[in-house]
């Protein structure tokens, strides 16, 4: 788990309105989010129904696409 240490900005009646974070925890939650959203999309695949197409067969009709 993350360990964020964020600051806030503040108007004056002490309503947070903005959040500062370190760039290193900025990327960090950019890297999680990144990974959550592949796992998401693995998912989904998994539940799809529909046929595959293996690796190297996408591969080659992409290419081919791109040729045309």
């Amino acid at each position: 788990m993350l360990t964020i240490n964020p600051q806030f900005i503040t108007d004056t009646k002490g309503v947070k309105l903005s959040v500062v974070l370190p760039i290193k925890d900025f990327e960090a939650i950019m890297d999680e989010l990144a990974e959550l959203d592949d796992i998401k999309l693995y998912d989904e695949a998994v539940k799809c129904s529909k046929p595959s197409i293996p690796i190297d067969e996408a591969f080659k009709m992409i290419e081919q696409n791109r040729q045309k």
